[in-house]
């Protein structure tokens, strides 16, 4: 198996939003365009919070369809993109979810992973997760070498975490600038959370609605326009 290339922050950010998507919203998968940017775009459950322009993501697709890890489908209107990250890695679905974390969270412990990833996938305890993260860090270098990577202990941290390393080393500056908003001091706190996550799912659903033609409460915006009586003229 080739080894990757490094992956830029960008790539890692939508290879991870496909990863998230296709075991939170399924109903939605594979994702179009509009639909990745969105979700690269999030404010919840992403560190560091990224821009990314519709050109950046459909580029870094682009890419990632060189490199395998994605595989682009034309059965509809519109391009839509699905990660390839099992086969092309070889590597098993609990492994593919923490790796998927790891790209949108940045580093965390075996403990955050496994909080992290209750709507991806329901490790049975933080034992298992340390166990699929030591196998991605011991990774033989005919299969491409390591995917991760157990980070020394920060000070004032109680436990160590963990980084992929599918955009390279993790290097003192990377971790550094990670691991000031992964601790419970730097999360929303549950309601703001909660009401961050409704209103990144409505534009989730206004942006789904737009490319099939629907309004939000389900009714096509011709059919809309036909069934609304002209407005009078008012003398």
């Amino acid at each position: 198996m080739t080894a990757l290339r490094p992956l830029s922050p960008i790539e890692a950010r939508v290879l991870g939003t496909l990863l998230e998507k296709a075991r939170t919203v399924p109903d939605t998968y594979p994702l179009s365009l509009n639909l990745v940017v969105a979700g690269c775009n999030q404010k919840t459950s992403r560190e560091p919070v990224m821009g990314v322009a519709e050109a950046e993501a459909q580029a870094a697709l682009d890419e990632l369809k060189a490199l395998g890890l994605v595989i682009e489908s034309h059965g509809s209107r519109v391009a839509r993109y699905e990660h390839n990250v099992q086969r092309r890695l070889g590597v098993p679905e609990q492994s593919a979810v923490l790796l998927g974390l790891l790209m949108l969270r940045g580093p965390q412990t075996a403990g955050e992973l496994r909080i992290n990833a209750e709507r991806w996938y329901r490790f049975a305890d933080i034992s298992s997760v340390e166990g699929f993260l030591e196998e991605l860090a011991a990774r033989a270098d005919d299969k491409g070498g390591p995917l991760a990577a157990h980070l020394p202990r920060a000070p004032g941290e109680r436990e160590a975490r963990w980084a992929h390393l599918l955009c390279g080393p993790a290097t003192t500056d990377f971790i550094a600038a990670s691991a000031g908003g992964s601790g419970a001091g730097g999360q929303f706190d549950r309601i703001s959370q909660l009401a961050l996550e409704v209103a990144e799912l409505r534009a989730t659903v206004a942006a789904l609605c737009a490319e099939l033609g629907l309004s939000p409460a389900g009714r096509t915006i011709a059919s809309e326009r036909a069934t609304t009586p002209p407005s009078k003229e008012i003398d």
